[in-house]
């Protein structure tokens, strides 16, 4: 990194760290990040650092990196007892995440300045810092670093367009990437694109993607006499289930949706949907268009869900649940400039999975439409060709449904490779 590039960096950095003592407390994201830094070098150092134990420090930016990190950290925690671990997030939609975890230490990540990183270092005073999937902080490193503190990366992916692949971006990581000592890459592809992003050839092996094991565990798991699921099971109710979407997704879907059920009504086909969001300005269009087409909606949890037209999810943490429901699935972001989320879920419970056209960064719907387990779409026509279809013929429906699980079930092992490579960064 350049040393005028290095000076932009670290001032960028501390004019983030400034805002955080003066923005207030908001659910909105951006607000959100930075008043979750509030004191919090306050809370890292109050943290009741054992000196005897060796400890082990992952990040990972968000929710869908945390899933990547979840279970290194539960290998972690079932075969090394006598570590300590932490866990840090960027995004604050992963806090409640982090707070489940089975960890000592759990935080949002300080700004990455000089400063804070050198004392965030101090105390935790790991003895391996692993970032999950790609994320990793070049002040963060290079302090790390500095104090012989051991780097990996798990779940590692890199897609073609990444913009990290551009000069700026590559100019400012390929010092950091460069300092990994052992990188778990998701497949050869991404192994080639993180070497020519600075990681030493002889440090990267191809692990797989740890979230397989994830979601297919927690499909195997998943409690289906439960108060959440066994109100809405319903054999005879064909059911999507729409999962972490946007307006921009709605705006597609429920049109399709609404001509679908139009079309057999008789049928009374269901939809369960669960907004990325699940704020007030999110629910209530979804509740006005049901009122609108004459769909009866209720809240999950209502009194009348199980008999409802359309079910609107107003919580979150239960999706991954929710998708054992799921005739067809309906993942959401493909509309959506943040890109489209993890179709792995709905895959694991073997239901067939629509999206939209922004899914070229997903290594696992390039896969699963590879496997005929899933259909892309580019707007409501396309979407409602794609529902009447898997809605109409319950064997092409099934044999997708079956790609789709066994596409999940080939990926299974990563998290325990992935665990096998941390552990050799531990003492």
């Amino acid at each position: 990194m350049s040393s005028a590039l290095a000076l932009a960096y670290e001032g960028a950095a501390r004019l983030a760290r400034a805002l955080s003592s003066v923005v207030p407390h908001s659910q909105h994201k951006l607000l959100a990040t930075f008043a979750d830094r509030r004191g919090v070098l306050t809370r890292y150092t109050a943290f009741d650092r054992d000196p005897t134990r060796a400890l082990l420090w992952m990040h990972a930016p968000s929710v869908g990196e945390g899933l990547q990190a979840r279970p290194v950290l539960q290998l972690a925690r079932a075969q090394r007892p006598d570590l300590q671990l932490a866990y840090t997030y960027f995004s604050p939609s992963a806090r409640s995440f982090a707070a489940a975890l089975d960890v000592d230490f759990h935080d949002a990540l300080p700004f990455d300045t000089a400063p804070d990183m050198r004392a965030a270092l101090a105390a935790l005073a790991p003895s391996a810092l692993v970032f999950s999937k790609l994320d990793v902080w070049p002040t963060l490193v290079r302090e790390a670093s500095r104090r012989g503190i051991r780097l990996g990366l798990v779940s590692a992916t890199l897609a073609h367009r990444s913009s990290r692949r551009s000069p700026l971006a590559s100019s400012l990581l390929r010092g950091a990437y460069a300092r990994l000592e052992r990188v778990g890459a998701i497949s050869a592809d991404d192994a080639d694109r993180l070497v020519a992003l600075g990681v030493p050839s002889s440090r990267v092996s191809v692990t797989g993607d740890t979230r397989y094991d994830q979601v297919w565990a927690r499909a195997q798991g998943v409690d289906r006499n439960g108060a959440l699921l066994a109100p809405l099971t319903s054999p005879d109710r064909f059911t999507l289930v729409a999962g972490s979407t946007w307006p921009t997704d709605d705006a597609r879907l429920l049109p399709a949706w609404a001509r679908l059920s139009r079309r057999h009504s008789t049928a009374r086909p269901r939809l369960v949907i669960a907004p990325h969001e699940p704020t007030a300005a999110h629910l209530a269009p979804i509740e006005r268009w049901a009122a609108a087409e004459g769909l009866r909606a209720e809240r999950l949890g209502g009194p009348h869900a199980a008999d409802a037209d359309v079910v609107v999810v107003d919580r979150v943490g239960v999706l991954g649940d929710l998708y054992a429901l799921a005739d067809v699935a309906f993942v959401g972001g493909g509309f959506h400039a943040a890109g489209l989320h993890s179709v792995l879920e709905p895959a694991a419970f073997g239901a067939p999975v629509l999206f939209g056209p922004r899914h070229h960064a997903s290594r696992d719907a390039a896969l699963l439409l590879d496997a005929d387990a899933a259909l892309s779409a580019s707007d409501d026509i396309q979407l409602e060709h794609g529902l009447e279809r898997w809605f109409a013929n319950a064997d092409d429906r099934r044999a997708a449904g079956d790609a789709a699980r066994a596409l999940v079930h080939r990926g299974l092992g990563a998290a325990e490779r992935s665990w096998k490579l941390v552990a050799t960064l531990l003492p």
